[in-house]
């Protein structure tokens, strides 16, 4: 298991910890320290950036990096709040993973969150006619 050397490697830059079951964990980060978690569980515990998550909850953003340990199995994924909804911004994780460039520019075009730093945040799955500040997957979306 691959818990107890996070919780050592990570320390005070998370917030708390869930286990769903044994092999999938959850802890929750500031946005402002993921570009240190994501060094930790990628060059020092070998973890794989599988994909990144975007939710609006409504007062929030969450984006959860889910990181997979190959040899275990096990799943750890890493979750940070946006509560700026004018404006929610996040530094870009391409320079460590090339992988999240399309994740970020869905992203950024279903949701609105800027990835600071991102080196072309252009559409990806809408058109680009799509009107700006029109994003499909908040939960004020309209389709007028």
């Amino acid at each position: 298991m691959i818990k107890e050397d996070l919780k050592q490697r990570l320390g005070v830059l998370v917030k708390d910890w869930n286990v769903k079951n044994p092999k999938r964990i959850y802890c929750t980060i500031e946005h402002v320290n993921i570009k240190e978690v994501a060094k930790i569980l990628y060059k020092d515990m070998k973890l794989r950036l599988s994909t990144i998550t975007g939710v609006d909850n409504g007062d929030n953003f969450e984006l959860i990096y889910h990181f997979s340990c190959d040899k275990t199995g096990e799943l750890f994924n890493v979750r940070t709040f946006l509560t700026d909804r004018k404006n929610p911004c996040i530094d870009t994780l391409c320079q460590m993973f090339q992988a999240c460039d399309w994740s970020e520019r869905e992203i950024h075009e279903m949701l609105g969150i800027t990835f600071t730093g991102h080196p072309n945040l252009k559409h990806l799955l809408l058109t680009e006619n799509w009107p700006k500040d029109k994003y499909p997957l908040r939960k004020d979306y309209t389709n007028e």
